[in-house]
C-alpha cells in the first residue's frame, strides 16, 4: 500500500462532507439507480471545517468506504450485492454525524504495481476481459460506476475516484490527513490490506456473509490473533506474499517457509528489517529458515 504523493493528495478542510441519510428499503439487481435502494435526503449543511471545532472533543469517526470489492460476490460482479452491503452497512453502522467518504478504485490503478510485477492481480485481469467491462481495470464495476455513484451520491456520500490509483492508496492518504485534524478513521472493507493500517484510532469494519452483518476488527483483534502489532502486519506479507493478488511468497522458494513460521519471527523481531538485519549476523530460525532469509 503506497501513499499519494503531495500533488494527488486532498485538501480536506475544503472538501465538504454532508451527514448519511439514507433509509434503504429495498434492493435488486436492476441497472436503474432508484431500484437499489430508496432515499431521504440530507440538506448539505456539514463541513469538516465544522466537525473539526465542534466534534474533534468527541473523537468523531471518519468512515471510508472501499467499493469494489463489495461488487462482487465471489469472482461475480453483482450490484444486488452491492446493495445489500451498502443498505446493512448505512443502517447499522454509521449515524446521520458520521462523515463517509467512498472510494473507488480509478482508471488503471493497478498499472504501476503490473509494471513491478507483471503477476499482480493476473487472475482479475483475465476476468475483467471476459466481463467485457474495459477501462482499463475498472472491470464490469467500470460499466455501472455512474449507477453505483448516483446510488451514493443520493445516500449523501461524496465518490473519489483518482485514476492511476488504486483505492486503497487513496484511503490510506485520505486517512492519514484526517488523523492529522484529530478525527479517528474506520474503513469498510473486506480486503485484508487494510490491515497494516490498523491502530488504536484506525479500525477496519468487515462484512461477514456467514453472519450476514458487518463487523468490526481493532488493534485488540490484530493483537489477539497474531501476537504481535498491526504495524508488523507488512512485514508479514512482504514474506508470505498474496496468492490472491498474484503476489509470490518466500515459500514459493522455500516450500517449508510458511505462515506459522513467519509469524514466530515477526513476533520475535517486530520488522522484516529487524529480522534481516539479525539473520546477517546470527542464526535467527531452522536451516531453512536462515538460509531463506541469507540467501534470497
Amino acid at each position: 500500500m503506497k501513499t499519494l504523493s503531495s500533488s494527488n493528495t486532498f485538501n480536506f478542510i475544503h472538501q465538504s462532507f454532508i451527514p448519511c441519510n439514507c433509509n434503504p428499503s429495498s434492493s435488486s439487481s436492476s441497472s436503474s439507480s432508484s431500484s437499489l435502494v430508496s432515499f431521504k435526503k440530507t440538506p448539505k449543511t456539514t463541513s469538516l471545517q465544522k466537525l473539526n471545532t465542534e466534534s474533534k472533543q468527541q473523537s468523531k469517526r471518519v468512515f471510508f468506504l472501499d467499493v469494489n470489492p463489495l461488487c462482487y460476490e465471489g469472482t461475480n460482479p453483482s450490484l444486488h450485492y452491492f446493495a445489500k452491503w451498502l443498505k446493512l452497512f448505512l443502517s447499522h453502522q454509521v449515524t446521520q454525524s458520521h462523515p463517509v467518504i467512498a472510494v473507488f478504485d480509478g482508471e488503471r490503478g493497478s498499472e504501476y504495481r503490473r509494471n513491478l510485477l507483471p503477476s499482480y492481480k493476473a487472475n482479475r485481469r483475465k476476468f475483467v476481459a471476459r466481463g467485457g467491462g474495459g477501462g482499463g481495470g475498472s472491470g464490469h464495476v467500470g460499466r455501472f460506476y455512474g449507477v453505483i455513484s448516483d446510488v451514493l451520491q443520493k445516500c449523501n456520500v461524496p465518490v473519489i475516484k483518482v485514476d492511476g490509483h488504486e483505492a486503497d492508496d487513496v484511503v490510506a492518504t485520505l486517512a492519514e490527513q484526517v488523523l492529522k485534524k484529530g478525527f479517528r478513521v474506520v474503513i469498510a472493507s473486506p480486503d485484508k490490506d487494510f490491515k497494516q493500517l490498523i491502530s488504536d484510532n484506525v479500525q477496519i469494519v468487515m462484512p461477514k456473509p456467514e453472519l450476514q452483518r458487518w463487523s468490526f476488527y481493532t488493534a485488540k483483534h490484530y493483537r489477539d490473533q497474531y501476537n504481535c502489532d498491526p504495524q508488523s502486519d507488512l512485514s508479514l506479507r512482504c514474506i508470505i506474499g498474496d496468492e490472491v493478488d498474484g503476489v509470490p511468497g518466500i515459500q514459493h522458494l522455500v516450500p517449508s517457509f510458511g505462515w506459522k513460521t513467519a509469524l514466530k519471527l515477526i513476533q520475535k523481531h517486530g520488522s522484516l528489517e529487524a529480522l534481516l538485519n539479525a539473520a546477517a549476523v546470527r542464526t535467527v530460525g531452522r536451516p531453512y529458515a536462515q538460509d531463506a532469509l541469507t540467501n534470497w
